[in-house]
């Protein structure tokens, strides 16, 4: 599961919640169930509007799982070498 860390940079910025809805147009609940992790996806325009809003890269506010590689994936990763 992708992990979003809209949490981290609201308080970087010292921003909140009704604030990205209020300056973004998402919706407050948007915005909670992507801080929730109950969102099944996020549109482009969405994150786009909250990387403009919060002046980040999308990197910033979604990041990949963190999971080891699996053994029979790591050898076809190091046989492309």
């Amino acid at each position: 599961m992708i992990e979003v860390h809209i949490d981290n940079v609201l308080r970087t910025y010292g921003r909140t919640f009704y604030w990205l809805a209020k300056t973004t147009g998402i919706s407050h609940t948007t915005l909670w169930r992507l801080k929730k992790g109950k969102a099944l996806g996020i549109n482009f325009e969405t994150l786009e509007k909250i990387c403009q809003a919060l002046d980040c890269q999308p990197g910033d506010i979604l990041t990949p799982p963190s999971y080891k590689m699996s053994n029979q994936r790591a050898k076809r990763k190091s046989a492309l070498k």
